[in-house]
């Protein structure tokens, strides 16, 4: 019997030992005045047309050097996307494209990162667009931390990535008589995130 509640002290001992011991991942906020998301397709096969979204918001968990605490959420306003054309953006906005009435948010939901040194890696999660779910991979690149002069913790990460846009049902396009498509398929994604530790 005392041996039994040896074996149940020194276990609950170990537990106590490894709670303490764990390191509880930081929560930020994205700074969307100190963060941008971009795209880039082709047009005509012969050129690249860039545009982004103003209304970003996320969260993201970070301890530097434990990507395995890494967690990433954001939540993107369809109609803020910008591509520098009324005519354009509308269109965007429209039922062709994004339907941004049925469907008014893109949102990304990390899986789990993995490092391949101290500063780039890989990030693995979810993209919900235009009701589809996927899972991507992008590349990462923790940027650091630092401490700014008004006494917050901020950490910075770009992650870049590529998709096709048909996975996601958006479909519209339009051949051309010499070949290939008028916009392309093929979407560069790029997100320069800032975030502030909350405190």
């Amino acid at each position: 019997m005392k041996t039994n509640i040896r074996i149940v002290t020194l276990g609950l001992l170990a537990l106590m030992i490894a709670t303490t011991g764990a390191v509880q991942a930081a929560e930020y906020e994205v700074d969307p005045t100190h963060s941008a998301v971009t795209f880039q397709v082709k047009h005509l096969t012969i050129s690249k047309v860039n545009g982004s979204f103003g209304d970003v918001k996320g969260t993201f968990s970070f301890t530097e050097g434990d990507p395995a605490s890494w967690h990433a959420e954001a939540t993107i306003q369809i109609t803020s996307v910008d591509t520098g054309n009324q005519k354009r953006d509308d269109h965007l906005r429209g039922e062709d494209f994004f339907d941004a009435a049925q469907f008014p948010t893109m949102i990304f939901k990390s899986t789990r990162v993995e490092m391949e040194d101290e500063s780039e890696g890989k990030m693995y999660g979810e993209l919900t667009m235009h009701g589809v779910t996927h899972p991507v991979v992008l590349d990462l690149e923790y940027n650091g931390s630092v401490a700014d002069p008004w006494g917050n913790d901020r950490a910075g990460f770009s992650v870049t990535g590529k998709i096709k846009r048909k996975d996601w049902g958006l479909t519209y396009n339009a051949a051309l008589e010499s070949g290939g498509m008028v916009i392309g398929d093929d979407v560069k994604i790029s997100l320069d995130i800032e975030g502030i530790k909350a405190k």
